[in-house]
């Protein structure tokens, strides 16, 4: 199995966690493999975004995300793991994982046990809105809206 690192940046607020992705992203070959949302004490919402690749590059764009999220708003903390086990991403990280590049109209996550740290994520489920002029089995046209 070809290890990589695995850099986390952990933000308070979402437009944090955006700006930390994108410094992160433009500083070093990495990848976003998953992003992570928790309501936290008091309703903050904590954001942590997960890169990957080797470790060199992950250590250079967890310090870029890191210094510009501290521009932007306040870092939790922030961690590279230079070769996670397979555990820690099977299962813990599995259910944050990004399948591919999201769109406007589209989000796609991976829903399996797939390594995100390798390339072999085949698997995924796309819960993506239906597209424009598809009907829903659940939406109903009539006035009266009686349960199916």
């Amino acid at each position: 199995m070809n290890m990589q690192a695995l850099g986390l940046i952990e933000t308070l607020g979402f437009t944090t966690a955006v700006s930390a992705a994108d410094a992160a992203l433009k500083a070093a070959n990495v990848r976003l493999v998953a992003v992570e949302k928790v309501i936290g004490v008091g309703g903050s919402l904590g954001v942590t975004i997960h890169l990957s690749g080797d470790v060199a590059a992950v250590n250079a764009s967890v310090e870029a995300g890191k210094t510009e999220a501290q521009r932007v708003g306040k870092v939790i903390s922030a961690h590279v793991i230079a070769k996670a086990h397979e555990d820690v991403t099977l299962k813990i990280l599995s259910k944050y994982l990004l399948k591919k590049e999201n769109t406007a109209s589209e989000s796609v996550i991976v829903s399996s046990t797939v390594d995100p740290l390798t390339k072999g994520n085949e698997h995924m489920s796309d819960t993506s809105p239906a597209s424009p002029g598809t009907t829903d089995s659940t939406e109903s046209n009539d006035s009266n809206d009686k349960p199916n």
